[in-house]
């Protein structure tokens, strides 16, 4: 799923990102500079009326702001269609593409009144309920004669548009049957052309920062929806035609799917590989982990009393600890066996820290058969393969001991059945 959006905005090459420390004096400097000639762009796109000669002189000055604009197939476009969909890149799309044609994008999320108007959004008279009443409105919209084309971005968010679309929502298709696909790439040098949860505001400063930002606007001709074809194989069978106009995979990836993606990728951080026989890497940042959701996780508590049950002498908050990083019982039971010197506690201690844990009472033959656990090796090994082999039969012995008390455990409750 990383593929299809960038989660970070700097590069990772080091030779890149030196270059990019080196062209930061440059890029500050021009970014003031362009702040300045961008408010002059404004006020000429507010004075002009719309036109071409009005699209023109912005996109002469907009070049001027390192946005560079270009178009293939213009003669593509078809002025009896009310509605384009195109893969959605930026947060600028709608601008680029109503420098090269009038159209209008309705405002989706995000805040009204003058931002809206300011940033070239169509704002809607009443904001409706569901996707369902935003449908019909625009499809009223669509109908009006004289009414402006519209520009839709069934993405519904962004993507870097190098390795795939999300997936197409089917309310934009359900607003005519008639669209017009518009293919967009857009590159520039540095850094990455967008990264999820950043403002427009801070998009736009990297926009000035940067030496230019080129913005590639494919035609394609129109498609009709088919008779009996539902909105969602409409959706469907014009995402695949973009995707192959691109370059890239058509990928069943929604905007959910991205969010949560990204609200996981926030508490991970980075692990070296480890050689912990098998015990699953810790993901989770320590700065969210506590006690606290471990305490009120029925799963959390219940693995953790499986945990304690093999382990007696490990204080509960750090068997709770662990298991939030790991989710695992055999993976916390490795963890926790190999800092035993750390958590091991004397009798003393667990008496003044606590109630003491009471014995259970075993069978002769299960007494019998129970392993003496082994919490650490009586000398460090000198070799690896020593300590490795030493560990080994730490954890041999630790298994074969909760098996005999989990088959106690069910002996003893099947007599209490029976």
């Amino acid at each position: 799923m990383t593929e299809v959006f960038c989660i970070c905005r700097l590069p990772s090459d080091g030779l890149i990102l030196l270059l990019l420390l080196l062209y930061s004096p440059v890029g500050l400097c021009l970014m003031l500079l362009r702040i300045f000639i961008g408010v002059h762009v404004f006020l000429v796109s507010c004075a002009l009326p719309d036109s071409f000669i009005r699209r023109f002189i912005v996109r002469v000055m907009c070049s001027v702001l390192g946005l560079h604009i270009r178009q293939n197939s213009p003669r593509l476009r078809d002025k009896s269609v009310k509605l384009y969909v195109c893969n959605h890149v930026t947060q600028f799309d709608h601008n680029i593409i109503n420098l090269l044609t009038s159209c209008n994008t309705p405002l989706l999320e995000g805040p009204s009144g003058f931002v809206c108007w300011a940033r070239g959004f169509m704002e809607l008279g009443t904001m409706a309920g569901s996707r369902t009443e935003l449908a019909e409105t625009l499809h009223g919209y669509c109908s009006a004669p004289g009414a402006l084309p519209l520009l839709l971005f069934p993405e519904e968010d962004t993507t870097n548009g190098r390795a795939g679309l999300l997936k197409f929502s089917s309310w934009p298709f359900s607003v005519a049957d008639s669209v017009q696909p518009v293919a967009m790439t857009v590159k520039r040098p540095l850094i990455s052309v967008n990264v999820p949860e950043s403002s427009w505001l801070t998009e736009l400063l990297w926009t000035f920062f940067v030496p230019f930002t080129v913005y590639q606007v494919r035609w394609h001709l129109p498609v009709h929806r088919q008779d009996g074809e539902s909105h969602q194989e409409f959706a469907n069978r014009v995402q695949e035609l973009l995707a192959t106009e691109l370059g890239v995979v058509s990928t069943q990836i929604t905007k959910a799917d991205k969010a949560e993606h990204i609200k996981r990728k926030r508490h991970t951080v980075p692990h070296t590989t480890q050689l912990n026989l098998g015990a699953r890497p810790r993901t989770m940042a320590q700065g969210f982990l506590g006690s606290g959701p471990g305490a009120e996780n029925p799963g959390v508590v219940r693995m953790a009393q499986q945990v304690k049950e093999v382990l007696p002498d490990i204080p509960l908050s750090v068997i709770t600890r662990d298991l939030l990083q790991t989710n695992c019982v055999d993976a916390t039971i490795t963890n926790l066996l190999e800092s035993s010197d750390q958590y091991h506690t004397d009798p003393a201690e667990g008496a003044t820290s606590g109630p003491a844990r009471p014995q259970i009472s075993t069978t002769p033959s299960v007494a019998a058969s129970s392993p003496t656990i082994k919490p650490a090796a009586k000398s460090f090994g000198r070799l690896p393969a020593d300590r490795h082999m030493s560990l080994q039969e730490r954890k041999a012995a630790l298994y074969e001991y909760a098996r005999s008390v989990y088959l106690h455990n069910a002996t003893k409750l099947n007599g209490v059945n029976k």
